[in-house]
């Protein structure tokens, strides 16, 4: 065999041992290597009708995202280190979307009900069920952008 495919060969073995033993390194490797998102995916109207959100076609980490859902399950909060508020959003395509909204940083939504509708702007990070959105509020430290919530006309940021 030639040099160039032993090694070849070594590197495939090694990333697919990587994998075994951590898939979220798989699945950054291929969000890594996908082609950039047009800019016209990441507006605010990303979802369409009948398509799940580009962020999820994709199995995005860490993508700036925002939209809109309604909330169809209020979830307990989330009290292990930083506070966060939980619900699941269901998007125009069907998609849900966990939202943990950090409540030591940003105001609470406490007159949140199932049916209402929110917007959001927040980091997108993928996973089987749909998704999980976070940084729905201001960065103290100025380095990551900013997100925030918007339900019945006010904006939770």
């Amino acid at each position: 065999m030639k040099r160039a495919g032993v090694w070849g060969l070594l590197l495939a073995v090694i990333v697919a041992g990587m994998a075994q033993y951590s898939p979220s390194l798989l699945s950054r490797l291929k969000s890594d290597t996908a082609p950039a998102p047009a800019a016209d995916e990441q507006r605010a109207d990303d979802a369409h009708p009948g398509d799940s959100h580009p962020a999820y076609q994709r199995r995005h980490h860490q993508q700036q995202i925002s939209g809109s859902g309604e909330v169809v399950a209020l979830l307990e909060d989330d009290l292990e280190g930083s506070r966060h508020q939980r619900f699941i959003l269901r998007l125009a395509s069907g998609q849900t979307l966990l939202v943990a909204h950090n409540i030591d940083l940003a105001p609470r939504i406490s007159e949140l009900e199932a049916g209402d509708t929110v917007s959001f702007y927040g980091e997108y990070a993928w996973n089987e069920k749909g998704g999980v959105l976070h940084w729905t509020h201001r960065d103290p430290r100025g380095n990551h952008p900013g997100g925030w919530l918007k339900h019945q006309g006010r904006r939770y940021e």
